[in-house]
């Protein structure tokens, strides 16, 4: 990732968002991985665990959450670099 060198402080998070039918893409909030267990890491552990905390008034189906980087001294935020398909590709 860019811009975090080695032996840096850093924390896997998760971002949430909700489509709002009239307002598009909303967050609702960032979640730090706490679990050192990395095999009990599971995407529908972490839905459950956003559902938990952000409560039963969102529809799964209109949530989604993306994993990001934050770097714990400077709180900059690393997401993933979008991924691109073109039509030749499909």
């Amino acid at each position: 990732m860019g811009g975090i060198r080695w032996g840096e402080q850093r924390m896997e998070a998760y971002e949430f968002y909700w489509l709002d039918p009239k307002g598009g893409y909303q967050i609702i909030g960032v979640l730090p991985e706490r679990r050192k267990n990395s095999s009990r890491v599971t995407q529908e552990s972490i839905m459950r665990r956003g559902k938990n905390i952000f409560g039963n008034d969102f529809d799964t189906k209109d949530i989604f959450f993306i994993q990001v980087t934050i770097d714990e001294k400077t709180v900059r935020i690393f997401r993933p670099v979008p991924l691109t398909i073109t039509q030749k590709d499909i």
